[in-house]
């Protein structure tokens, strides 16, 4: 079998006569090349270069073996002359076309012509339902380029061409299109410049570092511009990747006299300046590299036409469109945006500042008119859709779900409600892991509804929603927010659970200015157990207000953040936590049955977090044992100091590096351990243990 996407490209050197050979002969068995236009060049007489490939070829000369050819971007490729030349080469080939976009009209004939029918479809939207690719939500901006005094810009021109004939005049005048354009695009982009700047503060992915955008300009000398306006404007983390390479050249002959450089003399001295020195290959895989690993650094990217097609930036989260664009150009472009990133990046985004599809008067069936006229109007059906209408209906969705998700609770449904349902009965050992599900749904679903929110918090009447509906909705997004805060606080989630929801903060502070968002913010570093440890019980005043004013529910909060702590460290001691958590549910009996004044019972649940947290302070350890590890093993092997220091040293000297979960090292390490211990079920325990300590 023989895969082979050919390639025809300098025939008479090296490369060429090498794939001929190949194909002359009955090795290899696999083959990948490309195709290209003979010698790079945009025209090719290519009736005499097939005439010239037939007089070339060996006289013995017969492709061998069953040829199957595989062919990517078999539309684009297999529709003209170089299709003949392959077939002439191999006239007896199965050939299987594949292609990632879909087919314009002109190219479908000629395809099916060429490949025969369909094996299997696969469009946009059933890629979408099967989450291989985001959805895309368009949006079109108009920027108006108003004139402010025709009459001056005609005595302008007049002062610049005097000295012209009318005919000169004339020619000036086509070449620049009209003269009230150029000097408008000043003011437009400066306008451009401002809404994405704006984006950059405003919206999640872009704001928080999580993802990142890219602008198409329409010409080289236009990204100039817009790098050197986003530069003055404070934005610094971006760059342009155009085919443009500045050299001395470009200076020759460019100067006019006047202040303003010249187009070509301008390009030449921003990219100068943005290189700074470096060559222009390694400053583009070095800023490429950037926005795809480091999106924080590298914001935005002004292209013009290199890196819309076969560029992956799971980060790229926004697309801004200044260039008119169509067809295959156009849909390679939009699917920049379109690579999952994670959990929070749930859409792609085109912003169209070219109006390209026309939709702002036009339903939502008919978004593909005009720019994709030249596909099947199913081919790119659920393509785009309409940003305002559908971010209304995703918010409307999340507040539905999370409204469902709480129904359960208990009336009154307060913060004691809320922690007793998403985090059950603190008396109750297993509850808090059983409750797990839930507490997770509860995160995804307020974060979820966050984002929805913040999408179009600041165009709510845009989208159709009423005054008194826009204040019911903020009210109902801070009271689930602060209800999610609160239940992550009593479960001690709030540090283990942050990757349901990256950077959410400035969108609380941006949006609704919630007063429990900002007092819990004293927990970003640290957890309630930390804090109390640091601080005593003075630390329970961090809590929100909503805990702090019920004694049961700040005492449940405690308890749960404890019994968090000794069930995620049990392996590492079992016989220490297991006593710190009957100690914890001798405390909560005594709390329920009020055997200690609140006082009393704050102070001795401040101690035991204490010991929860810090071991080696809680209890008298022989001098010798230095290190969690060796006190680990201390407690576990009935407090015999002399076979617990001979472990540690045997196995310290037995371990490799990564040893956990290589067969041969951990037999190495169990070995060492059977030395000092005889049952083989206790060995079994004690190499349990052993695991779960990090200093081995």
């Amino acid at each position: 079998m023989m895969l082979n996407a050919w390639i025809i490209k300098n025939l008479f050197n090296r490369s060429g006569k090498d794939l001929i050979e190949k194909l002359n002969a009955t090795t290899p068995t696999l083959l990948c090349s490309l195709i290209h236009k003979f010698a790079h060049k945009e025209e090719a007489d290519y009736d005499s270069y097939i005439d010239e490939l037939k007089r070339s070829l060996p006289r013995d000369f017969r492709a061998k073996g069953d040829i199957y050819v595989f062919v990517d971007e078999c539309h684009r490729t297999q529709s003209g002359k170089l299709h003949k030349a392959m077939k002439l080469i191999l006239p007896n080939a199965l050939l299987i076309g594949f292609t990632g976009t879909p087919l314009l009209k002109k190219d479908k004939k000629k395809s099916i012509e060429v490949f025969g029918k369909y094996i299997h479809t696969y469009k946009y939207d059933e890629a979408v339902k099967d989450e291989v690719v985001l959805d895309l939500r368009y949006e079109a901006r108009n920027v108006d380029q108003n004139i402010t005094s025709p009459a001056k810009i005609d005595q302008w021109f007049e002062a610049k061409t005097r000295g012209l004939t009318d005919y000169a005049k004339i020619e000036l005048k086509k070449k620049w299109g009209t003269m009230k354009r150029v000097l408008s695009s000043q003011s437009r982009l400066d306008k451009i410049v401002a809404d994405i700047i704006l984006d950059m503060e405003t919206k999640d992915r872009l704001q928080n570092g999580a993802g990142n955008a890219m602008l198409v300009s329409g010409s080289i000398y236009q990204a100039c511009k817009y790098y050197e306006l986003f530069q003055n404007a404070g934005l610094k983390k971006c760059a342009i990747v155009t085919s443009y390479i500045p050299t001395t050249e470009d200076q020759k002959g460019e100067s006019t006299g006047e202040d303003s450089p010249t187009d070509k003399l301008k390009k030449y001295e921003v990219y100068q300046k943005m290189l700074a020195g470096k060559d222009p290959e390694t400053f583009e895989d070095e800023v490429k590299k950037k926005f795809v690993e480091e999106p924080a650094q590298m914001k935005l990217l002004i292209v013009v036409d290199k890196l819309l097609a076969g560029f992956d930036a799971p980060s790229a989260t926004y697309l801004y469109i200044d260039k008119s664009m169509q067809d295959h150009g156009l849909f390679q472009a939009i699917c920049r945006v379109n690579r999952l990133d994670g959990e929070d990046k749930e859409y792609g985004y085109i912003i169209d500042y070219k109006d390209l599809f026309k939709s702002l008067e036009k339903s939502v069936a008919e978004y593909t008119s005009d720019a994709f006229d030249a596909y099947e109007k199913e081919d790119v059906e659920g393509l785009l859709k309409d940003r305002l209408a559908l971010g209304k209906e995703r918010l409307d969705n999340a507040l539905e779900a999370i409204k469902a998700l709480c129904e359960p609770v208990a009336a009154p449904k307060d913060t004691l409600a809320y922690t007793r349902y998403f985090c059950g009965n603190t008396e109750i050992k297993d509850d808090l892991k059983e409750t797990e599900q839930k507490r997770i749904a509860v995160y995804k679903h307020t974060a979820a509804l966050i984002r929805a929110y913040a999408d179009i918090a600041n165009e709510m009447r845009g989208a159709g929603y009423t005054p008194e509906e826009i204040e019911d909705i903020k009210s109902d997004v801070k009271y689930y927010e602060a209800v999610r805060a609160e239940i992550k606080l009593v479960s001690g989630d709030y540090i283990d659970l942050k990757a349901y929801e990256p950077a959410m903060r400035h969108l609380i502070d941006t949006y609704i200015g919630a007063e429990e968002s900002k007092t819990i913010s004293a927990f970003d570093d640290m957890t309630l157990i930390d804090l109390i440890v640091e601080r005593g019980a003075d630390a329970v005043n961090a809590l929100p207000k909503g805990i702090t004013r019920n004694k049961e529910a700040m005492a449940e909060t405690i308890e749960n953040n404890i019994r968090r702590l000794i069930i995620d460290q049990m392996p590492t001691n079992p016989k220490y936590y297991e006593n710190m958590s009957t100690l914890l549910d001798e405390l909560i009996i005594e709390r329920k049955e009020e055997a200690k004044s609140y006082e009393e019972y704050l102070a001795k649940i401040v101690e035991l977090s204490i010991n929860v947290k810090k071991p080696a302070d809680s209890a008298t350890y022989p001098k010798g044992l230095n290190s969690n590890a060796k006190r680990a093993l201390y407690d576990n092997l009935s407090h015999d100091e002399e076979l617990t220091i001979a472990l540690d040293a045997e196995i310290s000297h037995t371990k490799k590096d990564g040893w956990r979960g290589n067969l041969i090292k951990e037999r190495e390490v169990k070995y060492a351990i059977r030395k000092h211990i005889d049952d083989e079920d206790e060995v079994d325990r004690v190499f349990g243990l052993v695991k779960n300590q990090r200093e081995y």
